[in-house]
């Protein structure tokens, strides 16, 4: 295979990649969707999407498997490759908590929602932004943007801390709400999950970039420093 050829069927491999990262996006955006409006059909709807996504997960697989094997690439090219492995398995486990979601939806019946989901939908939001910027990273290969979205992960966390709080105080009030608080709280965990992955996402646009893997810290250490004294 010519070098021109090869570096066509790495850009499409790169497309193929943006395409799930799409079909995962839309499917957290959903589920959330779905929940809110108790719409238990589009829930289904979810859970069908998944098969989808997860077929286009091993497509792509395949696809840089025979890359791997009959292309032999070496440095840049193979850091490239096996990164994309490691980031769409991320992106298909990613799609599971959206699926997870829409089997809580289901489970719950007829039941309502103990509260209204505001911070939930915020935390949809935000983890979609963040994977979609992630992965505009990765295409680009922007290491400054990589190393900077992890520390956003701190949002998620303080919406997944304040939707406990406020579901241990319906417990506490009423402990016959345990059950429909846990199936929201496992909802927000989903979610607050999300955000872990799309670090790993992070890490990954790094590694193909600079060669180097490190851990990035998901916590701003000076944020918090400030914060606790006053700000």
């Amino acid at each position: 295979m010519l070098r021109k050829t090869f570096e066509h069927e790495i850009q499409q491999v790169k497309d193929d990649v943006l395409l799930l990262g799409s079909m995962v996006e839309q499917a957290i955006l959903n589920t959330v969707d779905a929940l809110k409006k108790r719409d238990i059909k589009a829930a289904h709807e979810i859970l069908s999407a998944d098969k989808l996504i997860n077929k286009k997960r091993f497509d792509i697989e395949n696809k840089l498997m025979i890359l791997i094997a009959t292309q032999q690439p070496m440095a840049h090219d193979l850091r490239l490759l096996a990164s994309c492995m490691e980031i769409i398995s991320e992106l298909e486990r990613m799609g599971d908590y959206a699926k997870g979601i829409a089997n809580i939806n289901i489970r719950m019946g007829d039941a309502p929602l103990l509260k209204p989901l505001i911070d939930v939908p915020r935390m949809a939001q935000k983890g979609v932004d963040m994977l979609h910027r992630a992965l505009t990273a990765f295409v680009n290969e922007d290491v400054e943007t990589a190393q900077k979205i992890p520390v956003e992960d701190d949002e998620v966390d303080a919406l997944y801390n304040q939707i406990y709080r406020e579901l241990m105080t319906f417990v506490i009030s009423d402990p016959t709400t345990m059950e429909r608080a846990n199936w929201l709280l496992w909802v927000a965990h989903n979610l607050e999950r999300v955000a872990d992955r799309v670090t790993n996402i992070c890490e990954r646009t790094v590694f193909i970039a600079t060669g180097e893997m490190t851990e990035i810290k998901s916590t701003d250490d000076e944020f918090w420093k400030q914060q606790k004294n006053g700000g």
